[in-house]
């Protein structure tokens, strides 16, 4: 008997990463704080799609880099910023909309000089303070992941998949230990930890890794129903691969 204690040590492991990532996941679809499941319809600065704004739909759909780029290419087809082919941002306008926190973000980020390459633009634009107080907004109605939660659901899928190597290893020794005779109870008792967190690794990559890199399970309801007539909303839910070919190749930065 002696790889009982084995036997043991795998169940432990696997039961501890299937309730972690059980745990995470469930309060990565907790109502917002308001109750209200988080859905609800708020004015934004690209318009509203549904019940959420174009540039809500951006983050919950590709994160902070798609609010970035949503935002680059509304100014761009509003005449207020140039978007070359060569990878080159110009400002245009300026003054743009006082209003519009993202656009002078976009204009900070560019610089005095008015011109400067967009892939530098990008990053900056995407760790600004607007695009953060949008994360924190979809947090707070629980259409987004947080980053805590983020960190918390990959964290229990690491131990799911611990749990699962750590199971077969230790069934392939206890099964050497043993003679050959007296191998099915083994066999069979490490099943179990094998199973389950084969299981739930397989339902983690299914059911999890849709929304949770950006979007809660309410988030992505909304993206689902979103319309992509829109060529903003397009961009927002699809990504630049909806663009034509020339601003594909300026927010790829290159020619």
């Amino acid at each position: 008997m002696v790889w009982v204690p084995l036997l043991l040590v795998a169940c432990v492991v696997a039961g501890v990463g299937c309730a972690r990532l059980c745990r995470a996941t469930l309060a990565s679809g907790r109502p917002g704080r308001d109750g209200t499941d988080g859905i609800h319809g708020i004015d934004g600065i690209h318009g509203t799609a549904s019940e959420l704004t174009v540039g809500e739909a951006a983050y919950l759909a590709g994160g902070p880099l798609r609010v970035t780029d949503l935002t680059l290419v509304a100014m761009h087809r509003e005449r207020r910023l140039l978007l070359a082919h060569t990878g080159w941002a110009t400002v245009v306008d300026s003054p743009g909309h006082q209003d519009d926190a993202l656009e002078r973000a976009v204009i900070g980020a560019i610089g005095a000089g008015g011109q400067s390459p967009i892939p530098v633009v990008r990053p900056v634009v995407a760790a600004a303070d607007s695009v953060r107080l949008l994360a924190e907004r979809l947090v707070d109605r629980g259409l987004a992941v947080s980053a805590a939660g983020h960190r918390e659901i990959e964290a229990g899928l690491r131990t799911v998949r611990t749990g699962f190597l750590l199971s077969l290893a230790l069934g392939t020794v206890a099964a050497l230990l043993v003679p050959a005779a007296e191998r099915a109870p083994v066999l069979a008792g490490f099943a179990l930890p094998l199973v389950a967190s084969g299981l739930c690794l397989l339902i983690g990559r299914i059911e999890v890794y849709p929304y949770t890199r950006w979007a809660s399970p309410a988030g992505q309801r909304l993206l689902a129903g979103l319309s992509p007539a829109d060529p903003l909303t397009a961009l927002a839910t699809r990504g630049p691969g909806v663009l034509e070919p020339e601003l594909r190749a300026a927010l790829r930065g290159r020619g």
